[in-house]
C-alpha cells in the first residue's frame, strides 16, 4: 500500500502527523482551505461526492480527517455527508481500507469512572457529538456492507509532545500526543484486517489517571504510547 488519499489535511490534526505519514506514503493531500506551510494540495469539498471521487482515484487507502463542530447545517454536511461520500467512493473505486477520525462520545458520562475501555457512546445534545456519532455508523454500515476495513480513531485533544518536566498542569484524561497518534495511523493503513470490518479506538497517551485506556488498539492493532508521557508530569515530594 503506497498511495493514501488524506482529506482535511490542512485541520487541526493532519498537518501535525503528515510529516511522519509521507515517510512511508505516497499522500495526496486534500482540503479546501491552504496547506498551513503553503505547500500545493488538492482543493476538495468534502461535501461534493464528484470531487471526493476525483480525489480518491488511483488511492490504496482513504483518511478522513475533515471535521466542522458549531454551525448546524455546515456541520452535518461535513461530518455526515462527507463521511458518507468518502465511504461512497471507496465502494465506487474499491478500495478497502479507510481510516476516519473524531470526538471521544463517553466521557460526559464516564468521567468518574476507572478503566474505561469500550463503553456505549453517550454524545449528549453536542452538535459536535452528534454528527460525528452519525458518521460513525455510516462508516460501521458501509464497512460491514462492502468488506472495507475501517478503523475509527476518537480522542479528546491532541499535543505536542512535552520536552521537559510540567510542573504548572496535570496530564489530561484523553489526549493523544502528535507522533502516537501518527503511529496508530501506520497501523491502521498495515493491519489486514479488523473484527467485523470495522472497529473504533480510543486514541490517548496518558493512561496513568487509570480512567481510559488504549487496551484495545494495544491488543488489536498493536498500538503503544511512545513513552510514559506522564513521567513528565512527576512533582518531587518535599
Amino acid at each position: 500500500m503506497r498511495r493514501v488519499g488524506l482529506y482535511g489535511a490542512s485541520g487541526n490534526i493532519a498537518p501535525h502527523i503528515v510529516p511522519q505519514l509521507a515517510k512511508d506514503y505516497d499522500l495526496h493531500l486534500s482540503d479546501i482551505s491552504p496547506y498551513p506551510d503553503g505547500r500545493e494540495i488538492a482543493h476538495v469539498d468534502v461535501t461534493d461526492y464528484e470531487q471526493v471521487l476525483e480525489a480518491a482515484r488511483g488511492c490504496d487507502a482513504l483518511m478522513n480527517f475533515t471535521v466542522l463542530r458549531s454551525v448546524r447545517d455546515p456541520a452535518f454536511a461535513v461530518n455526515v455527508t462527507g463521511a458518507w461520500n468518502v465511504m461512497r467512493a471507496a465502494v465506487e473505486l474499491g478500495i478497502k481500507k479507510i481510516v476516519h477520525t473524531g470526538p471521544q462520545c463517553i466521557r460526559g458520562s464516564f468521567d468518574h469512572a476507572f478503566d474505561v475501555v469500550d463503553p456505549p457512546r453517550a454524545p449528549g445534545t453536542s452538535l459536535y457529538g452528534l454528527t460525528k456519532t452519525m458518521s460513525y455508523e455510516i462508516c460501521r454500515t458501509f464497512a460491514r456492507r462492502y468488506g472495507i476495513q475501517t478503523v475509527t480513531f476518537v480522542f479528546n485533544g491532541l499535543r505536542p509532545r512535552p520536552e521537559g518536566s510540567e510542573t504548572k498542569s496535570d496530564f489530561p484524561p484523553f489526549t493523544v500526543i502528535y507522533e502516537d497518534l501518527a503511529r496508530a495511523c501506520k497501523l491502521a493503513l498495515e493491519i489486514e484486517s479488523v473484527p467485523d470490518h470495522y472497529q473504533e479506538f480510543n486514541m490517548l497517551s496518558y493512561e496513568a489517571h487509570g480512567k481510559y485506556s488504549v487496551d484495545k488498539a494495544r491488543r488489536i492493532l498493536g498500538f503503544e504510547p511512545g513513552e510514559r508521557w506522564e513521567d513528565y508530569y512527576k512533582r518531587p515530594l518535599e
